[in-house]
């Protein structure tokens, strides 16, 4: 797991030190460049696989044709490597070498033999072409700057920005994703030349013709088409479990130790169970957060009790940090990893974990993300059941009830879930899904920019609404959900913020549910096995009840967070002054003091539910500060 870089700028001089030095955290371990034919390459190298210096980065094919930087872990690399033995000469146990010359031998066709997280980068000096490619799911990052000019790449924005000659423009369209979802889907970014690549995308460029537009071309996608087993509930049961003990056999191969995230949740206590199954001679140390106190102000549920529950059944090690850090000083840290101003406390808790576990002596964490996008776990997934009567109450009706709820405080947990779902009524199918992931209305957003800024009548839910395009052979609703949940919302936000606060601490943290032979498992599952009547994740519940506690299977469902909606109305209320009416937005010409203010005082009054909208208005701001030193302006 590492930090990668390179930047093509011919007859420039570009400060290449700087910004591989701005991803040291990835990579504590090593570093390496190289320079050829106009292209620096850079790496920061977090030993995981091969401690020895056969695995420095850039690494040459024998022959020193190709060069890799790779960030990444393949975890079926031996299988892809027994079919290149006696072809090429190892001269290393790493994936990365395994990677380079199975690229060598199959061409782009390899990203498809490759079941692991990776973004990586392959250098023909011969024929002078770069190739680039990220992981089918997104798991690890990968960012590109192209100006018609200089192209550069790397692992985060920030080592991008170090480039003396970046043009740092931004693009207002992404903070009103911001603003729509918490977090921006798709390759949008807040700097105009900044992209994403995509997940499951590469770009293939001949460094000498760059086209004036790059155009990254996908090598997969999610396979939902209504193609389901038509196997028994015991058999489908049985060949999940098998898949689950596979995927965590393969991502426990490692060369340091392996530790755990237990939240005391179904996804992560099951990932404990089985690696103790598989290998039940040791004793896994295993980390949890202790967030007492959010109960009655976020509806959720505490952790706690249950991970200790979990630990104790399994009899592994439990560590237990505590959460709740003081905001005004980690804010701005936070949002200085995450690259983006995505609103969620959650990234917090991955740092103040990992922190803890690197402390402890482990690099690798192993937690239980995308469980949920797979089989169906969140409340709008619940929520789908209402879908018959949203279709039949007149937009009036829904309008008139909205109304009767005005006087109630958004702020209580069934308000405004009751609120969120009436806006659904009157809208077709497809609408509603897209707005289970809005936080504020549009008219609202662009309510809050300055008269100067131009957005053109942009419409955040483009993007998502093409992704829906994509699945139209897909009859059920619930799959057209989960595929949006793990093509945006999991790539975008909940992998973005695991990998980048996991890494600012130098531990990488592992996914097992998104082992590629089990996603596409996991869509060939009949919906109603993953959502029963109100329960979700019906089929791995099963799995899990030959494991765990029903107590803990059948609990509610808790969140990674923190009470948001409390400390913006309370304890940050200070903070909501000083950055919201009297920092970057306003100074900076993108936003309207008066429309910020109005937005604050509707919060505190409990007119809107608006917290999390307050939360990523700081973020933004933050992100100015730190992102655009010099104030550009938009």
């Amino acid at each position: 797991m590492c930090g990668i870089f390179g930047c093509y700028a011919p007859n420039i001089k570009i400060s290449a030190d700087k910004a591989v030095q701005s991803i040291a955290h990835r990579g504590p371990d090593d570093a390496g460049f190289l320079e050829a034919n106009g292209l620096t390459l850079g790496h920061r190298r977090l030993s995981i696989l091969d401690l020895s210096p056969n695995g420095h980065q850039p690494m040459l094919s024998e022959d020193g044709r190709y060069a890799i930087v790779y960030n990444g872990e393949i975890y079926n690399h031996w299988d892809i490597r027994a079919g290149l033995e006696g072809k090429y000469t190892f001269r290393s146990t790493s994936d990365t070498e395994t990677l380079l010359y199975g690229f060598i031998e199959y061409g782009k066709a390899v990203l498809n033999r490759l079941n692991g997280i990776f973004a990586f980068a392959i250098f023909d000096q011969k024929d002078n072409r770069l190739f680039i490619a990220r992981d089918q799911l997104g798991i690890k990052p990968l960012y590109y700057y192209w100006d018609g000019a200089t192209f550069a790449f790397c692992s985060e924005i920030k080592g991008l920005i170090q480039l003396e000659q970046v043009d740092r423009s931004l693009r207002p369209e992404a903070f009103v994703n911001y603003l729509h979802f918490l977090w921006s889907p798709g390759e949008m970014t807040p700097l105009k030349h900044v992209q994403k690549l995509l997940p499951a995308h590469y770009l293939s460029l001949e460094l000498e013709k760059l086209p004036p537009q790059l155009s990254p071309a996908r090598y997969y996608d999610i396979p939902f088409d209504g193609n389901y087993s038509h196997q028994s509930e015991a058999t489908l049961t049985d060949e999940l479990e098998e898949r689950l003990l596979r995927a965590v056999e393969r991502q426990l191969l490692s060369d340091v130790p392996v530790g755990f995230f237990l939240s005391g949740g179904l996804d992560s206590s099951l990932l404990v169970a089985l690696a103790k199954k598989l290998r039940p001679d040791q004793r896994w140390q295993c980390f949890t957060i202790d967030t007492t106190g959010m109960e009655e102000a976020e509806g959720f549920v505490s952790d706690l009790r249950y991970a200790r529950q979990v630990a104790s059944h399994l009899d592994v090690r439990l560590e237990v940090v505590d959460a709740w850090p003081d905001i005004p000083e980690f804010f701005d840290t936070m949002v200085w990893h995450l690259d983006e101003p995505q609103a969620d406390p959650a990234p917090l808790n991955v740092l103040k974990i990992c922190e803890r576990a690197r402390a402890m002596g482990y690099k690798v964490l192993i937690g239980g993300a995308a469980g949920d996008d797979l089989f169906s776990g969140y409340r709008r997934h619940q929520a789908l059941r209402w879908e018959p009567l949203l279709n039949n109450i007149p937009a009036g009706l829904a309008g008139l009830l909205s109304r009767l709820l005005a006087p109630l405080d958004s702020a209580q947990p069934t308000v405004r879930r009751i609120r969120k779902l009436l806006r659904g009524a009157g809208q077709t199918p497809d609408q509603r899904l897209l707005s289970y992931f809005s936080w504020l209305d549009t008219d609202r957003i662009k309510s809050l920019f300055a008269d100067s800024v131009q957005l053109n009548g942009y419409d955040s839910d483009a993007h998502l609404q093409r992704l829906l395009e994509t699945v139209n052979g897909e009859p059920s609703t619930l799959n057209r959900l989960l595929y949006l949940e793990l093509r945006s919302f999991l790539a975008d936000h909940n992998l973005n913020y695991t990998d980048k606060l996991s890494m600012a601490t130098s531990v990488e943290v592992r996914v097992p549910y998104l082992d590629m032979e089990l996603v596409e498992f996991s869509t060939r599952i009949p919906p109603g096995l993953k959502l029963r009547g109100n329960t979700t994740k019906y089929l791995l519940r099963k799995v899990a009840e030959r494991y765990l506690p029903r107590e803990v299977i059948y609990r509610p469902k808790a969140g990674f967070g923190a009470p948001v909606r409390e400390w913006i109305r309370k304890e940050l209320s200070p903070m909501v002054e000083e950055r919201l009416l009297n920092g970057s937005l306003v100074e900076s010409g993108l936003m309207k003091q008066e429309e910020l203010r109005r937005l604050v005082r509707d919060n505190q009054a409990g007119k809107v539910d608006a917290a999390y909208s307050i939360w990523c208005l700081m973020a933004v701001e933050s992100w100015l500060r730190q992102f655009t030193p010099e104030n550009v302006r938009a």
